[in-house]
């Protein structure tokens, strides 16, 4: 098993999204109970590790969402990890899509728990401003970019933590660089470029 971020696994060679929930994105910071901001996406990732630990871990395969993605019910030994990551904070039960996990959210945040310490934009709402900002920049709205590095071809998300850093010009100091802009993931992944690891 790998971990992508605080709800996407990869079990074998399969992309899992975690069904039902939707973590903060890894770029995404999120306000302390009383002051300050803290790194929710980041620790989101930490605790999903922490969960599955030297577990072995298996999903129940949930079908695919709008975007040809895998959904699962996933486990790590008897840890249902969808409840979990809600359950302790580390995400929001995803109920445009599923009401799966509204129990435990509702658990969560009578408990002031990782994201319901303080305000906290739900990731939906996080990657809808940085796509929004990304399309004013971007060829015809084609927001998503990919280059070419040596762990092969890989995509970048406007909420990915290497975003800003690829650069789009075609050529860099004189030598042509493999790049590409994207106008959705299913277009990438149908070009067979795969999807950052944020870790």
């Amino acid at each position: 098993v790998r971990i992508v971020d605080g709800d996407t696994i990869v079990v074998g060679t399969t992309r899992v999204r975690l069904e039902g929930i939707d973590a903060p994105e890894s770029t995404q910071t999120c306000n302390r109970r009383h002051s300050g901001t803290w790194r929710c996406g980041e620790d989101a990732t930490r605790h999903l590790v922490r969960l599955i630990g030297a577990n072995p871990a298996h999903c129940n395969d949930m079908g695919l969402d709008k975007y040809g993605r895998t959904l699962g019910r996933c486990f790590a030994g008897n840890v249902n990890l969808n409840a979990e990551m809600v359950r302790s904070g580390y995400a929001w039960a995803f109920v445009r899509y599923s009401q799966a996990y509204v129990a435990e959210e509702a658990e969560a945040r009578r408990a002031g728990a990782g994201i319901w310490q303080g305000e906290a934009m739900p990731a939906w709402d996080y990657r809808a401003r940085a796509w929004a900002v990304a399309e004013t920049q971007a060829p015809g709205g084609c927001t998503i970019k990919g280059n070419v590095t040596t762990a092969g071809r890989i995509y970048h998300m406007p909420w990915s933590p290497w975003y800003e850093k690829v650069r789009m010009d075609e050529t860099g100091r004189g030598a042509p660089k493999g790049k590409r802009w994207f106008c959705s993931e299913a277009e990438a992944l149908a070009a067979g470029w795969r999807p950052a690891l944020t870790r």
